[in-house]
């Protein structure tokens, strides 16, 4: 019996060993991700709390997507300063607007890195938002682990090449508006960026990243192509 035991326990453990030498290939299922909502807007423009409202009806309804509010900072010096404001933001949507050609304005939605829409535009949204569920090609399992202080990021090997975009953000803020467009008006706004940085490049091999926690409450990873386009998704 205890032979027994023993011959069992060694065939579990070079099972165990076989397996961390087997052929990386992702399933089906696996490389299933949410598809990517970015809103570039500012508490200082009056048409974008309706977009706001819409990404946060899309944060507390919707499992398959991962709605991102980026607050640009071109609407500081028109009335109100925006606290949440990132430089980065507005680098990020003027690289969207050099590549779709319709320029930087708010508010604006820009759905997995494919397509460009006014923020407003739940029509147009709704229906971008299926098609890029429809054909969401993942280059790579992405995984993103907390351990204290620290992330560790994971991507899988697959085809391409991509930038690995680390996103820091918190996830609820109430604020008075006292001046500018929007005075008067308490917003609420979910899923506001607050960080944004590159972590490196992925170039189809495994790739494994160690970073410090960005600024913000939760973390979510991004794998893009130099296009703009997100071929790999994560958060925490």
């Amino acid at each position: 019996m205890v032979r027994s035991l023993v011959s069992f326990r060694h065939i579990a453990h070079l099972a165990v060993m076989l397996a961390a030498f087997a052929p990386w290939a992702p399933s089906a299922a696996a490389v299933d991700r949410p598809v990517v909502i970015e809103l570039f807007t500012s508490q200082g423009c009056s048409s974008c709390p309706p977009a706001n409202a819409y990404l946060n009806e899309m944060v507390r309804q919707r499992r398959d997507v991962l709605p991102l509010a980026f607050h640009v900072t071109y609407w500081d010096r028109l009335g109100w300063k925006d606290p949440f404001s990132l430089a980065a933001a507005t680098d990020r949507q003027a690289r969207y607007g050099s590549r779709f050609g319709d320029g930087s304005y708010t508010p604006e939605i820009v759905v997995d890195g494919l397509s460009s829409h006014v923020g407003t535009n739940r029509a147009e949204i709704g229906p971008a938002i299926d098609r890029a569920r429809g054909q969401a090609s993942s280059a790579a399992i992405v995984k993103l682990a907390r351990s204290g202080e620290t992330l560790t990021v994971e991507v899988g090997g697959g085809e391409g090449r991509g930038r690995v975009v680390l996103v820091g953000f918190d996830h609820r803020h109430e604020t008075a508006i006292r001046r500018g467009e929007n005075d008067g008006r308490t917003l609420e706004e979910l899923n506001v960026v607050r960080s944004v940085r590159a972590l490196g490049e992925w170039t189809g091999t495994a790739l494994r990243l160690v970073a410090p926690l960005p600024e913000g409450e939760d973390a979510a990873v991004l794998l893009e192509t130099a296009d703009g386009r997100i071929v790999g998704a994560a958060r925490l």
